[in-house]
């Protein structure tokens, strides 16, 4: 009786439909903003994509306004369950009932209202079975203990050793394995994915199998792979935190939620980029059987796959050339005053004529100038990069600067032995292989963030690749990590990028994975730490760059171009987060309809969160780790870890099993099987 009161006093929120919002600045002010952009020159009819990819920090509960800025969402935004008026919650109960007894006839795509508030466990969990649930709470219900969790890959390899490898592999697939892995490779994980697909939720596919070494050969393979046959140079000018430092070597120090890579040889990254392929393949066959209006090519625009550049070459060549940019940078910066990156100095190609005219009439300075990337609102870059991911440039050679008081060319990256100058151009190689063949198979590819010391390295790589390959859609995306200070920075001068050089623009925002490990590393070398100092700063910060971009989209729209030039993935575990993006599209007047924003979580996390919105319409994505059940204990032991952070501080998953599993026992429907009739926007 205690439960059947229980129940009976539990409250449903009202569902909130978002519509589409028509309305538009006033003429004036939109005119203004048109003349603005298109003096800026980026018109464009191609379309671009979508895209989500997982968040690795976990997520706040009972936050009742959004801010970018400064400046609150409206209250009636957040609408609370306890303030739902009785009538109204009988009605929506009996709506998500009729809605799950009675789908819609085979034809006509479901489409549920969303209720942002995101409380309702019908629409969170009817794309599971009974025993799903039961299983899903006992693995949080694990995840939530301290000890077992702190201890959990040694009890791990307690119990293979106790039970043998068949039962060990049973206990898995029915507990951590079958909840937070799709299956051991591309052919067993299509149930999963055609399941998923039925109630509106598209795949991002990762092969999650892990090497387990011990911290003694991580950090030896990483100093080994970190450092140049020539020797460790720190020249004039260098800076610390690009050179490797044995104290954090080991590169999954205080990291639980991404995937590590250590060096081994040039065959294992030829591995990678097959493995990387094989996913790609992956994604597309399945597309190829999912259903849609309108195809538009093998995977309709929907697929993604996500990797790794420290997965594809040496890390050295990562840092030495994280370093560079850096340099130049600062180069810039010595030269002509402020802060920043070259393209936001809005110097011309004569500034630096002007600038070097007391050099007199030298050879190297001009040929310097001619290789200097510029357009009509000033230079885009000191160096060809296009010339280094498209072909046999010499990095050593590259990377020159006049000096502005002898004239003569000094080096801002160390000299290259030949055979890493082959190694370079051999992880260009394979990046370009997996992006061709994401073009050829129309599935896109996610490059994820990684450390500070190789982001910069990684982001310029991955702007280049957008630039040769995003020109009718967007094929590459980059990660930004929003717990860095300069990554509102950073997004916009991108954006700028992509304007400029005319190619479409695709952005991950995360709120990062390495924040604990950065900032201790910044303290013991001696550098300034890169990170928010609070994760209140941190979600400004999301909010803020997500604002920007959003912005951005609006302008286009005003301007009737083309929206989709610039496709953003909101990756959070944040409910907030997520109210705060569908709240910005509504003012705007973006719909789901335009394919612009997307959100993504992490399979086994927040399904709360990812499948309502698909089944409301919206882009809604899950991050799919595959593999062999003995080789994804590093991936399970991370999922674990990261489970207890986000369990201890909101629970609500928890709840929301617990409140569908005894409505479902109370109605009888114990053996409830899942079918759903809802179509991937």
């Amino acid at each position: 009786m205690a439960l059947l009161r229980s129940l009976s006093s539990q409250r449903t929120a009202i569902s909130l439909v978002y519509g589409r919002n028509s309305s538009k600045s006033s003429n004036s002010v939109a005119a203004a903003a048109c003349r603005s952009y298109h003096q800026r020159g980026n018109r464009s009819s191609a379309t671009c994509g979508d895209g989500a990819a997982p968040e690795s920090a976990s997520g706040i509960n009972g936050a009742r306004y959004l801010h970018s800025g400064n400046r609150p969402l409206q209250a009636s935004t957040l609408v609370q369950p306890d303030l739902v008026a009785g009538d109204a919650v009988k009605r929506t109960a009996k709506q998500c009932s009729s809605q799950e007894q009675n789908p819609s006839p085979a034809g006509s795509p479901q489409r549920d209202p969303l209720d942002v508030t995101f409380n309702d466990p019908i629409a969170a969990f009817k794309s599971k079975t009974t025993g799903e649930l039961m299983r899903a709470y006992l693995v949080y219900m694990i995840c939530s203990s301290e000890k077992l969790v702190e201890h959990n890959m040694t009890l791990l390899k307690l119990a293979r050793n106790l039970l043998g490898q068949r039962l060990f592999v049973l206990l898995m697939k029915s507990s951590f394995y079958g909840h937070f892995v799709a299956g051991e490779n591309r052919h067993t994980i299509v149930p999963a994915l055609e399941r998923l697909r039925s109630f509106g939720v598209k795949p991002i596919l990762d092969y999650s199998v892990e090497e387990d070494i011990s911290q003694e050969e991580a950090e030896k393979r990483e100093v080994e792979s970190s450092v140049s046959s020539a020797g460790d140079r720190k020249e004039e000018g260098s800076m610390p935190q690009y050179h490797v430092d044995k104290s954090f070597a080991d590169r999954r120090y205080k990291v639980s939620s991404a995937r590590t890579y250590f060096y081994l040889n040039e065959a294992t990254c030829e591995r990678n980029m097959e493995i990387f392929i094989k996913c790609l393949e992956a994604v597309s066959d399945d597309d190829r059987k999912a259903p849609r209006a309108v195809a538009t090519g093998a995977t309709f625009g929907t697929g993604i796959t996500a990797i790794k550049l420290t997965a594809l070459g040496r890390p050295q060549l990562l840092l030495q050339l994280s370093e560079v940019i850096m340099r130049t940078r600062k180069y810039m910066e010595d030269m002509v005053g402020g802060q920043g990156n070259v393209l936001t100095h809005h110097k011309t190609i004569k500034d630096l004529e002007k600038y070097y005219a007391t050099l007199g009439d030298n050879k190297d300075v001009k040929e310097f100038l001619n290789n200097v990337t510029s357009d009509k609102e000033g230079i885009l870059h000191l160096f060809p990069w296009s010339g280094i991911v498209d072909e046999d440039s010499q990095l050593s050679d590259t990377f020159r600067v006049p000096d502005p008081q002898t004239g003569q060319m000094r080096r801002l990256i160390s000299q290259i032995p030949p055979k890493e100058e082959e190694m370079f151009r051999n992880m260009i190689r394979r990046l370009n292989t997996i992006v061709k063949a994401a073009a050829d198979l129309d599935v896109r590819i996610m490059v994820d963030a990684e450390q500070t010391y190789f982001q910069p390295a990684i982001s310029r790589i991955t702007l280049e690749m957008m630039r040769k390959y995003n020109k009718d859609k967007a094929i590459v995306f980059n990660t930004y990590q929003c717990y860095l200070r300069e990554t509102f920075r950073e997004v916009n001068t991108d954006l700028e990028q992509a304007k400029r050089q005319n190619f479409y623009f695709g952005a991950k925002l995360v709120r990062g994975a390495y924040m604990d490990q950065e900032r201790d590393r910044a303290k013991s070398l001696g550098y300034p730490d890169p990170v928010n100092p609070t994760f209140e700063a941190t979600t400004e910060m999301y909010h803020k760059t997500l604002s920007e971009c959003l912005r951005r989209i609006k302008l286009m729209k005003d301007c009737d171009d083309d929206a989709r030039k610039i496709g953003i993935m909101v990756a959070s575990h944040n409910e907030d987060t997520v109210r705060f993006a569908i709240q910005q599209m509504k003012e705007i007047g973006i719909s789901p309809e335009d394919k612009v924003i997307c959100f993504g979580q992490l399979l086994g996390m927040c399904d709360y969160i990812t499948f309502p919105l698909g089944q409301a319409g919206y882009s809604a994505y899950k991050y799919i780790p595959y593999g062999p059940v003995e080789e994804v204990l590093p991936y399970l032991s991370r999922r674990a870890q990261e489970n207890k952070g986000v369990l201890k501080k909101i629970k609500k998953e928890k709840r929301l099993l617990l409140s569908e599993i005894r409505r479902r026992l109370l109605r009888g429907q114990l053996f409830y099987k899942p079918k759903g009739n809802y179509v991937p926007i």
